[in-house]
């Protein structure tokens, strides 16, 4: 090399890349999993195809004008011609996609970095001889394999260059030029300032040259570390062309042996026959000066190593490495939703059914599986029918002066529930629920601290335990509600009843605040403050109910908050705490 600077010494501060809603979904069927950068006519974003369970690059773009300067058709006919572009330095083009508000481009997903962001990690934003010779020789191959198929790229520019972690480099965005002109970006047919030659900002007749030019350009900021010809407008950038490179090639790049410069600035003309006709002569007349290129794509592969290992910012987004199980799979939480909410449905309708006058047990099994079908197709609807399923049996099995009242201030206060949160997430009537359905009515506060937003959860929490307390109350007395009333009486005279119930209301209220920072951590962390809150509250209630003698926990309480507990962090590492489509939010 020219220089002995190695690359871990050159890399640069790291750049952040933008996080997306997990649930973003573009063309129903690609899962925005990262937006990659902003360019002049759109965003890149790094999507999983949820068809065929793959990562791609989709470049979207706004469509800014009825009166756009090509028809779709036509921007269909290049993006068609680029998908038969197959060439080891060429991105390939998998689809083109308009929607009416927006264009899209779906293209492979490449593992590594573009050029700019490479050029912003090493020191002065400049590569090595050795390093631009491996990306002009690899964009050569490229443009004259494209050229020989009748293809111009029309916006050759460090973005559109990609460098993997193996060093390979790619050329992407082949028919973007004539999408952003479908688009409506008038008559520079999707150019960007500073790269278009003098004919593509003027509108003119395009040819190969035009691409010429822009590598061209590309070469001399990659070893300067200037883009000579960048400006805030296409007439002041035309104005720096006519008048040519305002430094010599020379004064930045010393190390250079012989005179590149010349080649340069006939590729950078402002008159197209004065440049090289055929990129690969271009490529002829400057690889002798710049070095091998094989020993820059070595170094342009150490280059992207040493970025991964500063900041990581490559790791989530490998593609030998799956996306989290939610990304892949989206339908999965609404299908186990629907499906547990309907089992718990059936499981709890199964003893409450009985109790109502009048009902058989084939009855009773119809109306079970009917109440769990709709639960299924409605999950909300779940909570509540069993509350009304209770407060029924609570009212007509055996009728006594307590019936009445009893029936009437549950219904009151799980129908005000159900209002305000109940009615509005996929996983509340399974929050509710599930301390119907296991021993312990604690059991839904974890779930709800998981599932839904701080505010919510608490009340949800409070709501599963109240539930949970009344229904095992209830089918104990056998809903009678004379004993029933008694037995909520004498719990509402101690202090277990309320220490427990505060602890579930904290668990739900702090596990979800924790969780909301939306990441793996968080959600795990969340959890196990929840427990705590759990676990305090039951060693509370124990030392209260004994006069501050330490006694026994509930074994079967403490057990199952512990195993949902494990439970729950795998299905946050699985898929990540439920932040960006948390439920509830519009309570």
């Amino acid at each position: 090399m020219s220089t002995s600077t190695p690359p871990e010494a050159r890399a640069a501060a790291p750049q952040q890349q933008g996080a997306a809603p997990r649930d973003e979904v573009l063309l129903g069927r690609y899962r925005i999993i990262e937006r990659r950068g902003t360019g002049g006519f759109g965003a890149v974003c790094t999507c999983w195809d949820l068809r065929l369970q793959r990562r791609v690059a989709i470049k979207r773009m706004p469509i800014v004008d009825a009166a756009a300067t090509t028809t779709a058709e036509e921007a269909l006919a290049e993006a068609r011609t680029a998908c038969m572009l197959a060439h080891p330095n060429i991105v390939t083009v998998f689809d083109f996609e308009s929607d009416g508000t927006y264009a899209y481009l779906v293209m492979e997903y490449v593992d590594g970095l573009n050029l700019a962001e490479l050029l912003a990690r090493v020191e002065g934003g400049r590569l090595t001889p050795e390093e631009c010779a491996h990306v002009l020789d690899s964009v050569t191959r490229a443009l004259a394999f494209a050229h020989e198929n009748l293809v111009l790229h029309l916006d050759i520019k460090p973005t559109n260059i990609m460098v993997d972690r193996r060093g390979v480099v790619k050329l992407a965005d082949f028919g973007m030029a004539t999408l952003a002109s479908a688009a409506g970006y008038g008559g520079a047919r999707g150019g960007t300032v500073g790269y278009m030659p003098p004919e593509q900002i003027q509108g003119m007749l395009v040819d190969e040259r035009a691409d010429v030019f822009s590598l061209a350009v590309v070469v001399w900021q990659a070893l300067t570390g200037q883009c000579p010809f960048g400006a805030e407008s296409a007439a002041a950038s035309l104005k720096k062309i006519e008048h040519g490179p305002a430094r010599p090639l020379q004064r930045d790049c010393p190390e250079l042996s012989g005179d590149p410069e010349l080649a340069l600035s006939s590729a950078v003309s402002a008159y197209p026959a004065d440049r090289p006709a055929d990129v690969r002569d271009l490529a002829d007349e400057l690889l002798p000066f710049l070095g091998d290129p094989r020993e820059g794509a070595e170094s342009l592969r150490e280059l992207v190593e040493q970025a991964e290992k500063d900041d990581g910012s490559l790791d989530s987004t490998r593609s030998d490495d799956l996306p989290p199980l939610l990304f892949r799979m989206p339908w999965l939480p609404g299908a186990v939703a629907r499906c547990t909410t309907a089992l718990a449905v059936f499981s709890v309708a199964r003893l409450v059914l009985p109790a109502l006058p009048g009902t058989t047990g084939q009855l009773v099994s119809v109306a079970a599986l009917a109440g769990a079908a709709a639960s299924a197709l409605w999950p909300p609807l779940g909570s509540a029918l069993v509350g009304l399923l209770l407060v029924a049996a609570l009212g007509l099995a055996g009728p006594t002066p307590a019936s009445f009242p009893l029936a009437f201030f549950s219904a009151v206060a799980l129908g005000a529930w159900w209002i305000l949160v109940g009615r509005r997430g996929r996983l509340t009537s399974l929050t509710a629920l599930l301390p119907c359905c296991l021993p312990s009515p604690v059991t839904g506060a974890a779930l709800a601290g998981y599932a839904l937003r701080p505010l919510p959860a608490a009340a949800t929490a409070l709501a599963g335990y109240a539930l949970g307390t009344l229904f095992h109350l209830a089918v104990s007395r056998g809903f009678v509600a004379t004993s029933v009333a008694a037995d909520l009486a004498a719990l509402a005279a101690g202090p277990r009843l309320w220490v427990v119930a505060a602890g579930c209301a904290a668990c739900g209220l702090v596990s979800s605040a924790v969780s909301s920072r939306g990441t793996v951590a968080s959600g795990v962390v969340g959890q196990a403050l929840g427990l705590a809150c759990l676990l305090g509250s039951e060693v509370l209630a124990a030392r209260m109910e004994n006069d501050g003698i330490w006694a026994s926990l509930d074994g079967e309480a403490v057990l199952l908050a512990v195993l949902l507990f494990v439970l729950l962090c795998i299905a946050t590492a699985l898929g990540g705490p439920l932040v960006e489509d948390m439920e509830g939010e519009d309570t």
